[in-house]
């Protein structure tokens, strides 16, 4: 066993080798203690729920914190999201900080590499020279017993130790491991550093080449850690003890200081310069940012109608530029908004003006046509006919008045709305019997669904009265003899009323159109009833009025529904409709009905039948319109041509209306050719 030579003068001259180490074997003799851990079946209830209770503590604190969490990185997504500031500042400081690790890595690295060259460098010197003074006195010395060369050779140790703070030096002397002289006649030797932080390896390599120094890097024990130290081992030759290997040890604690300190000031410099490029980024941003925010907001409120915001433009710059550009178009649009609406004021006074002009001659033309049209008897079949005709045309004329008045009323936002609450159903029982006359004539049945309940509602009864009659006289003149369905439904919120035909239905392209003023699907087909071409355009204006919906979907040759939505209250949003919209119920066999020339129209039934709108078709078509509808309606924007037709039921009750339905491409309140069609387009 290895000893340790005492770094004191022994008593009575003579060296005196210090006891092995023998506090492993002391501690391996030692019994052991071992700790066990308390059985949970040996817990008392106390315990057990105590430790129930920190366990259901913990679990508590790690779902907060996990909640916490997504919490903070949803917040960092939106924030990463909506603004832009946040976006360049975040980047900006993480790319700053990628480089000055990168940078500080390197610098620490390179700093470290050349401290420890420079030490080893000066080890190696040190080492050599003071290796070849210990031979060179081992040589010369003329005490040749084995006591004189263990005290004189520690004495060299001795004298070779440094402890300066600038220069740590410890030294290490055993027996080479080639060395098979006889038995061991000096024992292995260290000053503060044992002999076994010395590798096997090193060990081996000065065995192999022992007339040149061997350096390696080796921890040794520091406190409570370890340091890094440089190890510079050669052989010399004892007299009576044959090749010995000695190491000296130079601990690195003073570069291993120096580094840290380097370390230290290294991330506090980095934090300082990552935060200072932060800063700047958020000064750099904000230059930038404020005035794009401050073109948003003005947008935002000349958007609004505000035409009189503008940006305010500081300097020459390209901020400045941009300012004054948008400046200018803020001007250019105003101007021609200005002029957009003195020609619609125009128009609309003209319009109104002209209808009121028209009253008193047409006044008196109804009047001359009816005494006409009373003395028919005592015309001939020819004359008798043209009065007919005359008095039928001068209806047709009185109506297209009242509705021209109607819509120039809108375009000047003089429309009011005079509400009550009334039962849808009462409304439609008024029109169905006033479009009995009609259906007769046309061969069509009319059957009301869902009319076993009251369907109470907030609404003006005249207006609403009105879209239903223009949908129901609508749906007669295009049913081709098959049957009318009007179908009433309501949840929470809402009222819906749909009429269903199985007629011609409506082509790609229609679907976007049957709410325009005018507007007809055939103009050379032959009318019967009349119209104007405003009645749907008019009905579209009173939904909007309500606050609700008026759409239409169709097929080819499958017929049309049109759906008409209002709030239960006056003033509540409808966030779904309670009827579906689209059906793939199969029509009807067609009725046979013979087609006679039908009689004159009354003035009575021309009233109810002038706001048909005619529309024919040969694929699948559908529309939506709706008055301040929700942002996911379908938009205003012309509906795209269908590929393949397709029908299907879409129950809007089960979802909100705004939601596509993916199976067929129709959308519950307006199908994939969705519009919302003002009554000006």
């Amino acid at each position: 066993m290895p000893a340790r030579i005492p770094f004191r003068a022994p008593r009575g001259g003579e060296p005196r080798a210090n006891r092995a180490r023998t506090g492993s074997a002391r501690s391996q003799g030692r019994p052991q203690t071992k700790r066990s851990t308390p059985d949970r079946g040996l817990l008392g209830p106390t315990a057990r729920r105590r430790l129930a209770t920190t366990g259901s503590i913990v679990r508590r604190g790690l779902r907060r914190l996990r909640i916490w969490t997504m919490l903070a990185a949803r917040r960092i997504a939106r924030l990463w999201r909506v603004s832009l500031q946040f976006r360049v500042v975040s980047t900006t400081v993480l790319l700053g900080l990628v480089v000055m690790v990168l940078l500080q890595t390197f610098l620490y690295q390179r700093i470290s590499d050349g401290l420890v060259e420079g030490r080893i460098q000066t080890a190696r010197e040190d080492a050599a020279y003071r290796a070849s003074e210990m031979q060179a006195r081992l040589d010369a010395t003329d005490n040749l017993d084995a006591e004189s060369i263990r005290q004189f050779t520690f004495d060299l140790i001795r004298q070779q130790e440094s402890q300066t703070p600038d220069q740590t030096r410890e030294l290490i002397l055993t027996r080479a491991i080639d060395n098979t002289r006889g038995p061991e006649r000096v024992p292995t030797m260290w000053t503060d550093v044992d002999a076994s932080v010395v590798p096997t390896e090193l060990r081996q390599a000065i065995a192999a080449d022992p007339s040149h120094q061997h350096i390696q890097l080796v921890p040794i024990p520091r406190g409570d850690g370890h340091v890094p130290a440089v190890l510079v081992g050669s052989q010399i030759l004892v007299p009576q003890a044959g090749r010995e290997e000695l190491y000296f040890v130079f601990p690195l604690d003073r570069e291993q200081a120096i580094m840290n300190m380097m370390l230290r000031t290294f991330v506090i410099g980095a934090l300082a310069l990552v935060v200072l490029i932060g800063l700047l980024a958020y000064i750099v941003t904000r230059l930038v940012v404020d005035p794009v925010r401050e073109a948003a907001e003005v947008a935002g409120r000349l958007s609004s109608g505000r035409l009189n915001e503008r940006m305010r433009a500081k300097g020459e710059d390209d901020l400045a530029t941009l300012a004054r550009s948008f400046n200018d178009m803020a001007d250019s649009l105003q101007t021609q908004i200005r002029q957009l609406e003195d020609l619609s004021r125009v128009q609309q006074r003209f319009v109104s003006d002209v209808s009121h002009e028209l009253r008193t001659p047409l006044t008196t033309i109804r009047m001359a046509a009816e005494v006409i049209h009373d003395s028919r008897g005592d015309f001939q079949a020819p004359v008798a006919r043209s009065t007919e005709l005359l008095l039928a045309e001068v209806d047709r004329f009185d109506e297209l008045l009242s509705e021209l008045l109607e819509i120039s009323r809108f375009d000047a936002g003089g429309a009011v709305l005079d509400t009550e609450e009334v039962d849808v159903r009462a409304v439609v029982d008024r029109v169905v019997e006033a479009a009995a006359p009609l259906a007769d004539r046309r061969g069509v049945s009319v059957q009301v669904l869902g009319g076993d309940r009251p369907y109470p509602c907030d609404m003006d009864p005249r207006r609403v009265e009105r879209i239903l009659r223009n949908l129901l006289v609508n749906a007669i003149e295009h049913a081709e003899g098959k049957p009318v369905h009007i179908e009433l439904g309501a949840n929470s919120e809402a009222v819906g009323v749909a009429v269903r035909d199985f007629g011609v239905g409506l082509e790609p392209g229609q679907a976007a159109l049957v709410f325009n003023r005018f507007w007809r699907a055939d103009p050379a087909r032959n009318r019967t009833t009349g119209g104007t071409g405003l009645g749907l355009a008019i009905a579209l204006e009173d939904a909007r009025l309500h606050n609700g919906w008026l759409q239409a979907w169709g097929t080819p040759g499958g017929g049309c529904r049109f759906r008409l939505t209002l709030p239960r209250h006056a003033g509540q949003p409808i966030q779904r409709a309670p009827i579906a919209l689209s059906e793939e119920t199969p029509p009807p066999a067609p009725r046979p009905a013979p087609e006679p020339t039908p009689p004159p129209v009354p003035a009575s039934e021309a009233v109810v039948a002038s706001s048909v709108v005619r529309s024919s078709g040969s694929t699948a078509s559908t529309v939506a319109s709706a008055a301040d509808e929700p942002s996911d309606e379908p938009t205003s924007e012309p509906p795209s041509e269908p590929s393949e037709p397709s029908e299907v039921v879409t129950e809007a009750a089960a979802r909100p209306v705004s939601e596509p339905d993916r199976a067929s491409g129709l959308y519950p309140d307006g199908g994939r050719e969705g519009t919302e069609q003002g009554s000006g387009s």
